[in-house]
């Protein structure tokens, strides 16, 4: 599923798809990313195994350098100073509950501005500027969906039934293991607190996330300097790499 939104993204960025007027759109999008990449991690946590333990530890302790607030996002994260039984219940609740929801609202939305604005996509040489493209919500979207839909549903529980994921060593807090890693997609943030210190690190990756949230009114302001400017081509080009260097960087070291 992470996989699958990071891809999205990256083709409605590649496409310019997130120019005026679906600025909106974009960071509602965004916002579905965060959501997703939540939802990874309090679902990878939920189980009280030895590196989810020490994972959510690890992410807790990163989010007490952020500076003035902290703290107080620690302690909520955690339901206390350290991880105890309270830390469980909130990533249950957070995980099966307000994510789903909120996902699912933010979904509505992302749909309903979809249908409302269109869809941006190339057209071929023999196709007329003013020649439509729009497809009804019901039955042609809607059956798409649900078909894509089935077919995972489908492939994850013969995949879960067939393949299941076995139980690492139970949870111990006084025992750190000797190599601690997240899961994949969050390989470039560990790779990148490795680089820089932490404060630093974790501002850095703010700004970065802030940037791009806002990236399509940035990407107008380029073309508004630069007339037919694509240098938001060539920025991302540079921006996937770098996550992709980093991403295969972490993989392939033990600590």
């Amino acid at each position: 599923m992470i996989a699958a939104v990071i891809l999205h993204q990256m083709r409605v960025f590649f496409t310019g798809a997130y120019r005026k007027p679906r600025e909106i759109n974009w960071m509602v999008g965004m916002c579905l990313l965060v959501c997703t990449l939540i939802t990874g991690f309090t679902g990878y946590s939920l189980v009280f195994e030895q590196l989810s333990y020490w994972g959510a530890t690890v992410g807790a302790n990163i989010t007490d350098t952020v500076p003035v607030v902290g703290g107080l996002l620690k302690r909520m994260m955690l339901g206390g100073e350290a991880y105890g039984e309270a830390t469980l219940s909130r990533f249950f609740i957070l995980h099966a509950a307000v994510l789903p929801v909120t996902t699912v609202l933010l979904l509505a939305v992302h749909i309903a501005l979809l249908r409302l604005q269109g869809v941006t996509d190339f057209r071929f040489a023999d196709e007329r500027e003013d020649e439509p493209h729009q497809f009804r919500f019901f039955p042609d979207h809607f059956a798409t969906e649900v078909i894509i839909g089935l077919v995972l549903m489908i492939l994850l529980s013969a995949l879960a039934t067939i393949l299941p994921a076995a139980m690492g060593p139970r949870a111990d807090p006084l025992t750190t293991p000797g190599v601690i890693k997240p899961e994949w997609f969050f390989y470039v943030t560990f790779r990148w607190l490795k680089l820089f210190s932490g404060t630093f690190a974790v501002l850095s990756m703010g700004f970065v996330g802030f940037v791009m949230f806002v990236w399509p009114f940035i990407d107008g302001l380029l073309r508004r300097v630069w007339k037919g400017s694509e240098a938001s081509v060539w920025i991302g080009m540079a921006v996937a790499l770098a996550i992709i260097g980093m991403t295969v960087w972490e993989a392939g070291v033990e600590h």
